[in-house]
């Protein structure tokens, strides 16, 4: 058996043509064309062999120390070729930098989000503050402080775009790990560690006090898209979407269903949604229908349908610091202060999830007949029908004395 370190470095400077032992599956091939170290070695009980590099590239220094390396490797169990390979093939992966493995995560996400996000919401906070200083760089490398340093210039200004920004660039390096990339997985909440507790108070959207929706919502006179569209949308407490994509098959009746692609969840687990409408919603709708292009009661003006934008500016021009959005607390507000509705009424008029997980699998009603009241009621108070308040007691309850 050849001794360790048997070859010196004059020999290998000049030595003849043939296969020389250094030890330890370590050997200098020598050729007419120069001389190749390799390194024999076995993994699992299978013989391999691997070139480790010239002569003229690689000293013999240099040779022991890769063939430590391998040996060791080997007895872990890997296999030091297979994994060399991959090594050359994740750097030669253009795709292993941050803005590609964030592009492949986002479309394989896409499934799950709402009309396969095709607004790139979804997308758009890890686009605008952590690719533009991160997306070069190959995804192994990132640190907690790459990623701090993305994150800061908003982490106290914005904080919730900061909040959404960290949570996809989480997404992103699971995708990564999935992709069996050697990334650091906590590599994010790291960062939060170093940039600390955001000092900004999430602002709730702007809204119009119930005391002065009905003015602004009798000011919404002529009959054009963008008035019919918010007084649509202030009778019915729905969000901008469902309202904007409202098309004249869902209205059944004297119900409005909205289908479940255009509710506020998680694709798969959206329900469609019944909402009772009141005679002026009927209205309000009736009048919308003279304006549909494709069955969509608000289109935009030049194709698709009328913009969030849109219904915004009007409110913009009549500078009021309010934005459509804020309608469904003018109407929660409304409900808690001026009627007897219950906790699971307002909420449910609302869409929002009301009660355990366990409840609501076996919780089947929408309450619609429950509701019907309160939103003929509130479109009642909009048009001013109640005097100044409004004030009202459901027939369907008895206030407790």
């Amino acid at each position: 058996m050849t001794k360790r370190n048997a070859l010196s470095p004059a020999f290998v400077k000049n030595a003849p043509p043939g296969k020389h032992c250094d030890g330890g599956g370590l050997w200098l091939h020598v050729r007419d064309t120069g001389g190749q170290w390799v390194l024999r070695y076995a993994v699992m009980g299978k013989r391999r062999e691997m070139g480790l590099g010239g002569v003229r590239d690689v000293s013999l220094k240099e040779a022991r120390e890769y063939a430590e390396q391998y040996r060791r490797m080997a007895r872990d169990g890997t296999d030091p070729i297979r994994e060399r390979r991959q090594r050359k093939a994740a750097m030669l992966r253009p795709e292993n930098n941050l803005k590609d493995i964030a592009q492949e995560a986002y479309e394989a996400r896409k499934s799950q989000l709402k009309g396969d996000d095709t607004a790139g919401r979804w997308f758009s906070p890890i686009e605008k503050h952590v690719l533009p200083r991160l997306g070069r760089m190959p995804v192994e490398d990132i640190s907690a402080r790459d990623v701090k340093d993305a994150l800061a210039p908003i982490w106290h200004t914005k904080a919730e775009t900061a909040r959404k920004a960290a949570n996809r660039l989480q997404i992103v390096i699971k995708h990564a790990a999935a992709m069996e990339l050697n990334v650091d997985i906590g590599v994010v909440e790291k960062a939060k560690q170093l940039l600390g507790r955001p000092r900004h108070t999430p602002q709730n959207t702007p809204s119009v006090s119930w005391q002065d929706a009905p003015a602004f919502y009798q000011s919404l006179e002529e009959p054009t898209i963008t008035h019919l569209a918010l007084r649509l949308l202030m009778l019915t407490g729905s969000r901008s979407m469902p309202i904007r994509f409202a098309h004249v098959d869902q209205l059944q009746g004297d119900v409005w269903i909205i289908p479940a692609a255009n509710m506020k969840a998680t694709v798969g687990k959206a329900r469609d949604f019944h909402i009772p409408m009141s005679k002026e919603a009927l209205s309000v709708w009736q009048t919308a229908t003279q304006f549909a292009r494709d069955g969509y009661l608000f289109p935009g003006t030049r194709k698709g349908v009328i913009s969030d934008a849109t219904m915004s500016r009007l409110m913009e021009r009549r500078e009021l610091d309010a934005r459509p959005h804020g309608f469904r607390s003018t109407l929660r507000t409304w409900l808690t202060d001026q009627t007897d509705a219950s906790y699971e009424v307002g909420e449910t008029i609302l869409a929002h999830q009301v009660g355990t997980k366990v409840h609501r699998t076996y919780q089947h009603s929408d309450m619609l007949e429950q509701r019907r009241p309160y939103m003929e009621q509130w479109a009642n108070y909009l048009k001013g029908d109640l005097g100044p308040f409004g004030s009202w007691t459901s027939p369907l309850y008895s206030p407790v004395l």
